[in-house]
């Protein structure tokens, strides 16, 4: 070999093993951040907007603890439609400090009766649609919110009710909502009282004029505030009946549900097209439940189950716990090649195997789960190239039980039948979302904790604008239907049934060290989300961020796996990632088979507490990505 070319394939092979093995300065992971960590004595209260944490913070001053406060941040950021309505779902994990135990909250909605495949394929649907009333499950954020408020809070519906019935009665809109509504007014205008609500100047003699408010304009939801005070009123009057405090916000719920309001959202949606009967309705409860957790380095990290994508960053943290992640420095080319297989390796189980546990089939957790099942699946990583052609595994192997989808995990392939050149083309022309805005769709968080020892982490979801309005309710319904498939090829767990939950990407996380919570963390961002709080988790246990840095990071996004909306589409290789990874590590990721695509920002809206035990403080953090905000004292 010539002496010029050991020279360069030296110089290379040097190069490579600094970029692949170096810890990054202790100066890079100490870099300032655009907004301070939050420090808290007595409670900590962070959301997606400023308006959803003053709710919470006027709760705390009130007396409120830590559930009442994430009540009032959700029923604030359900009327700013931040971005989620009333119709949606939410998503909690709950830290009993009386009994020093996580439990899971599940208020996502079902499907209605007469939702089967046969029923969306005859009207000529891939997949269930985006918007409407034929995208709607059952609602599922009034339930949540007061079965959590009843369960654990303190205060009264109608205390943390007060700040979102005043923001109903008006409040100054944002300038990106109202242009964002101005950009839907063609969806919007197709239900009259989602055109009467969100489009208050529009005028069908002159089309080209603004339909939406003006920012700055008073937004107004007279409608919904009636629904509000109903609830409110319900609850006074069974106060004065004699009943106790729970019992009283469960009146208002019975109303909701099996009342008056039930019946004209029943009315409505149903003289648009939509499913939803009474029976839907009252036959629909709130879940309180055991989540799921794994151990990883000595921290227990709690999510709820496979009705939701959050055990999919447990089996990732299972496979990265076979390696030293510190020891290949942050974002080198080697931990972002092996955290990006990682996640192949999780989230193809998760498009395969995740669905509605309260209906058959069963899932196989506890073999997802297994050391000994990531154990295995490790061993598929490759060191040098991404992996394309990855199947689900065969969990059945590591708890009792023989797979009886076996035939169909062989034949399942990464891309759905949507996602190929010709379904993609016909689906998206009936698409309204474009394939990044399906991969990144809906959802705020909510995180709160108290000196008491309670701590919530809530990732509420559904509604979003453009919603369909329910009639006079002023609720915007669901549209999370469109995370079912109607193929079992795709997933035989998550086909649509009436009474089945889809399998929806919301995602709240805990953590607790020695029995005692560490972190509360969750973030908006559909199919990106549990990618971002696994890289959180990892900046903060393995790179010794603080919460703020961990929380405006510049984390890596893959779009390998399938997305939970729209055309369920997948794009294998994709990687985004920010100018802060070198220009030499983005090269050898090219070469290493990945399409690298630079962007001044990934999507990263994390919100965060992390738990100071050894001073007795609570750290908040809210990314700077977007208006995620947070108040401490």
């Amino acid at each position: 070999m010539p002496q010029s070319l050991q020279k360069h394939l030296f110089h290379r092979a040097l190069a490579l093993t600094l970029a692949c093995s170096m810890v990054w300065p202790t100066t890079v992971l100490a870099q300032k951040t655009a907004r301070p960590v939050l420090l808290g004595k007595h409670w900590v209260a962070v959301t997606g907007k400023p308006q959803g944490a003053t709710a919470g913070a006027m709760i705390f001053q009130q007396g409120g603890n830590a559930i009442d406060a994430a009540a009032a941040m959700l029923a604030v950021t359900a009327t700013l439609w931040d971005v989620l309505g009333w119709g949606g779902e939410t998503q909690a994990l709950i830290y009993n400090p009386n009994t020093g135990k996580v439990i899971g909250l599940n208020a996502l909605g079902v499907a209605p009766t007469g939702a089967t495949p046969e029923f969306f394929r005859n009207q000529g649907m891939l997949y269930p649609p985006e918007y409407g009333p034929l995208a709607a499950v059952t609602p599922g954020t009034p339930g949540g919110l007061m079965v959590m408020l009843a369960e654990f809070g303190r205060l009264s519906l109608a205390e943390v009710l007060a700040p979102a019935m005043e923001m109903a009665r008006g409040y100054p809109i944002e300038a990106t909502q109202a242009r964002f509504i101005e950009s839907r007014r063609d969806i919007l205008q197709q239900w009259p009282d989602s055109q009467r609500v969100f489009l208050p100047h529009y005028n069908s003699d002159r089309p080209e004029q603004r339909a939406a408010p003006a920012p700055g304009e008073i937004f107004r939801q007279a409608d919904l505030l009636a629904t509000l005070q109903k609830l409110v009123d319900t609850e006074a009057a069974a106060l004065a009946a004699g009943a106790d405090r729970k019992a009283a916000i469960m009146a208002a719920y019975e109303r909701f549900y099996r009342g008056d309001i039930a019946a004209e959202i029943v009315r409505s949606n149903r003289a648009a097209g939509g499913l939803i009967t009474a029976n839907d309705l009252a036959g629909w409860e709130v879940i309180l439940e055991e989540p799921v957790s794994v151990n990883y380095r000595g921290i227990d990290v709690y999510k709820l189950t496979t009705w939701t994508q959050g055990p999919a960053m447990l089996q990732a943290l299972n496979l990265l716990e076979g390696f030293d992640l510190k020891a290949m420095g942050y974002n080198s080319t080697r931990y972002i090649h092996t955290l990006y297989q990682a996640m192949n390796l999780a989230f193809a189980d998760r498009d395969f195997y995740y669905g509605d546990p309260y209906m058959p089939p069963e899932e196989p957790v506890a073999g997802l789960l297994s050391k000994r099942y990531a154990e295995e699946r490790r061993k598929l990583m490759p060191a040098d190239h991404n992996l394309t052609d990855l199947k689900p595994g065969d969990p059945y192997r590591f708890q009792r039980g023989k797979n009886p989808f076996e035939s169909l995990r062989q034949q399942w392939t990464p891309i759905p039948p949507a996602a190929d050149a010709a379904g993609a083309e016909s689906f998206q022309q009936a698409s309204r979302m474009t394939a990044d805005e399906a991969f990144l769709a809906g959802t705020t968080s909510i995180q709160a904790a108290d000196a008491e020892g309670w701590v919530i982490s809530v990732t509420p979801s559904g509604g979003w604008i453009p919603a369909f309005i329910a009639g006079n309710t002023g609720v915007g319904l669901s549209q999370r239907m469109q995370s079912f498939v109607l193929d079992e090829a795709l997933n035989p767990y998550n086909v649509v049934q009436p009474g089945q939950r889809p399998r929806v990407t919301l995602t709240p996380s805990l953590a607790l060290r020695d029995g005692k919570p560490l972190m509360a963390f969750s973030v908006q961002g559909g199919d990106t989300q549990d990618q971002n709080l696994l890289q959180f988790f990892l900046n903060m246990v393995e790179f010794d961020m603080n919460v703020q840095q961990a929380a405006e990071a510049h984390n890596i996004l893959s779009y390998q796996m399938q997305s939970s909306f729209g055309a369920h589409q997948s794009e294998p290789g994709r990687l985004q990632v920010t100018p802060l990874v070198s220009p030499f590590t983005r090269a050898e990721l090219e070469r290493m088979g990945y399409d690298v695509e630079v962007v001044e920002r990934t999507y990263n809206p994390t919100t965060a507490i992390w738990f100071d035990h050894e001073h007795g403080v609570m750290q908040g953090g809210a990314s700077d990505y977007g208006d995620d905000y947070g108040i401490a004292w």
